[in-house]
């Protein structure tokens, strides 16, 4: 059995409010599930930030035992610290062919092998 750490949408209509489950990667989207491991609420709050909960050991678990996180819950674990970026590649032009170069997801600047930026570099060769 496959496991997926994915999200499944609660809500209303334009208004969604989402849980981080652990499922069997054949269930539907917000069929049976295995456990819950957190929510996460994309629209803004009073303060203007959005707001997740997570119970960081059971998702350690569940990364442990080879559970595979989808790319929204990827990004929401990257955000927890609790993963490292998703590696990010750069659209040459749109339907044209990708950059293979690594993008630093902080900066969003590419990286060279000795783990400078681009732009660290150019700066370099300048002076």
């Amino acid at each position: 059995m496959a496991v997926r750490l994915r999200l499944a949408r609660f809500g209303c209509r334009n208004r969604p409010f989402y849980r981080v489950m652990a499922a069997n990667s054949r269930s539907p989207r917000d069929g049976k599930h295995l456990e819950v491991l957190g929510y996460y609420n994309p629209l803004p709050g009073q303060d203007g930030g959005k707001r997740m909960g997570l119970n960081f050991d059971r998702v350690k678990y569940w990364l442990s035992v080879g559970a595979q996180p989808s790319e929204p819950v990827q990004r929401i674990l990257f955000r927890a610290g609790l993963l490292p970026p998703p590696p990010m590649v750069v659209m040459g032009r749109k339907g044209g062919p990708r950059d293979t170069r690594a993008v630093d997801p902080m900066s969003g600047k590419f990286v060279t092998a000795g783990g400078t930026s681009t732009s660290d570099v150019a700066k370099e060769d300048k002076e």
